[in-house]
């Protein structure tokens, strides 16, 4: 273990003064809100009435996104399952109590204290998905501590610029559009950028994926599309807004997923699936509608949305995400920026239009509770008449549509200022020395920080007999193939040269190559390497497919016919390799 990265100290220590700080602010300032105070309870009182058979459900579809969807999510690297997963676990966990505290004293703090529900705890756990999302763009290079710290800066930032924008701007934003995604995706990049990792701009021989983790990241998509309309509709108005915020989301989540899949498809020149487009593109819907979620916005509209956010969400990790790492020092280690970037600043440009085109003729009275700004003052008559209509509805501000949306534009420029400020300060304090920042050939690897199992080095070290020994992808253009290569070329390079050699990948990188052989009818061929004179057609790719140069294609895949690799260098593939194709014969590529 490198005593720079042992967690022996640090670990414990910290965790020990975070639980002594909560539990001294628990003890002085939490109490039971009225719904969980015995003393309040009666046999007047009807126990069906009680806010927690309410919010409950909600709360309990979010903890499953928060632990499950998200955990799984995070654990696509073929070597990072262990602390995608558990570093997910420990950061939620300690993301809810702080976040108890701390959105306690602006939304829940009377009399002296804070007054804890359920709705304490649903209220936290959106704050929690704000650190999770943030947590995507730094994965597989930050330490459990530095997480952590991250959470524990990162919360109090996020209540302060809630608290400002729902108290001073007042604007609706019922899914968490502006306030949840817009927010966590710039202080994740914002953290990312000053994290910068030249070396790592360059991929990593681990940064990669196999077939069991993208199986179990598949799942936590699916886990998390199942209960996003649980996520949209929690906070909304109980009735008719809460329905139309259910109906919105899952429209909008079916229209992204048909077109990830097409998407994919389409934009593979095999003509095949990618894995990466389904785990992350498919839920792009369900950001997208979130502005206007518990609006009158039509179930038509909320179609498009999904079609518009997904497209917009694939085309960000096609194009945008390698722009982002190569010329503004932004690594989006998952796409952040994709999903909850792109998708929430057209969800809130919806939400915009949505407030522009709202009327009473379309929403009755109600449209004075779904835009409550929009009431009449106190004192106005026409207040009167409508609480005569709706008896509870309260005084608003009496703003006209284009004053609501002028801000709502303003409370998405403020929170994403707020987001990029905070970012940038706690990546400077993530930067500090004692933070066990794993170096940079250590990043994306369980075995830093966990004791692993006998099995796992096997996995990574032991010399292939097939190329689908141990769930290495290959594709092939024929279907006899078989792996007679000894080791992997990027070890057999660096053996050759006494250079440590880097290949890339992860979402949209480039991944570790295995040469193989393959069978051409009944020849077996060996490895050379390639020159001007091989056409190659095609290099087909993990997620994506180009075509080669000739200028490429001299450094790109080699090997001799004595099994012992020349070169290897894979900067110009934008994606794991998978498999090439040569006029007169065939050789494959398997991705470790």
């Amino acid at each position: 273990m490198n005593v720079s990265t042992s967690l022996r100290v640090r670990l414990p220590v910290l965790v020990l003064v975070l639980e002594v700080v909560i539990m001294v602010l628990y003890f002085f300032f939490v109490t039971y809100d009225d719904n969980a105070n015995a003393r309040l309870q009666n046999n007047e009182t009807n126990p069906m009435e009680n806010s927690m058979y309410r919010d409950y459900p909600y709360f309990a579809d979010v903890q499953v996104m928060i632990f499950i969807g998200f955990g799984c999510l995070l654990a696509f690297f073929r070597f990072y399952g262990f602390s995608g997963m558990v570093f997910n676990f420990l950061t939620a966990t300690f993301s809810i109590q702080w976040a108890i505290l701390i959105q306690g004293f602006f939304q829940f703090y009377y009399n002296g204290q804070i007054h804890l529900g359920v709705i304490n705890l649903l209220n936290a756990e959106f704050a929690c998905a704000v650190v999770l999302i943030s947590f995507g763009a730094v994965l597989g290079k930050t330490s459990p501590v530095q997480l952590l710290v991250m959470a524990l800066l990162e919360i109090p930032v996020f209540a302060v610029t809630e608290w400002a924008v729902l108290k001073y701007i007042r604007i609706n934003d019922a899914g968490g559009s502006i306030l949840i995604h817009l927010f966590a995706c710039y202080f994740g990049l914002g953290v990312t950028f000053v994290l910068f990792r030249p070396s790592l701009n360059n991929g990593h021989p681990k940064e990669t994926t196999s077939y069991h983790s993208d199986i179990l990241s598949v799942m936590g998509t699916l886990f998390l599309w199942v209960f996003w309309p649980s996520f949209n509709s929690a906070l909304t108005l109980k009735g008719d807004d809460q329905h139309r915020a259910v109906l919105h989301t899952f429209i909008g989540l079916t229209s992204s997923t048909m077109t990830a899949f097409a998407l994919s498809a389409v934009f593979n020149k095999r003509g095949k699936l990618t894995m990466a487009d389904i785990q992350n593109v498919t839920l792009a819907g369900g950001v997208t509608v979130g502005a206007s979620v518990d609006m009158m916005i039509s179930p038509v509209a909320a179609y498009a949305l999904g079609i518009m956010g997904c497209t917009a969400c694939f085309l960000g990790y096609r194009y945008l995400t390698p722009f982002l790492a190569q010329r503004l020092r932004i690594q989006d280690q998952c796409g952040i920026h994709n999903l909850h970037g792109i998708t929430g600043l057209i969800s809130s440009t919806a939400g915009i239009c949505a407030i522009l085109l709202a009327n009473e003729e379309t929403y009755g009275p109600s449209m004075y509770q779904i835009f409550s700004h929009r009431a009449p003052p106190a004192g106005d008559p026409k207040l009167l008449e409508l609480q005569r209509l709706i008896p509870g509805l309260k005084p608003g501000l009496g703003r006209t549509a284009q004053e609501q949306a002028l801000y709502q534009v303003a409370a998405i420029f403020s929170t994403i200022a707020a987001a990029a400020v905070g970012g940038l300060l706690t990546g400077l304090v993530l930067k500090l020395p004692c933070m066990a920042s794993p170096a940079d050939e250590d990043c994306f690897d369980d075995e830093v920080f966990f004791d692993m199992p006998s099995d796992f080095e096997s996995v990574f070290h032991k010399i292939p007999v097939n190329c689908e020994e141990k769930g290495l992808h290959m594709n092939t253009i024929n279907s006899s193939r078989s792996c007679s290569h000894s080791e992997t070329a990027e070890a057999a390079e660096e053996r050759r040269t006494g250079k440590r050699l880097r290949a890339g990948g992860g979402r949209g990188g480039r991944a570790p190559i295995v040469l193989c052989t393959a069978n051409v009818g009944k020849q077996e061929h060996g490895y050379r390497r390639l020159t001007q004179a091989d056409r190659v057609e095609t290099l087909f790719c993990g997620r994506t497919t180009s075509t080669v140069s000739p200028r490429q294609k001299k450094n790109l895949l080699v090997d001799s016919t004595s099994g012992a690799a020349e070169s290897v260098n894979a900067s110009s593939a934008p994606s794991s390799l998978t498999a090439c194709e040569v006029t007169h014969h065939r050789v494959c590529v398997c991705s470790l």
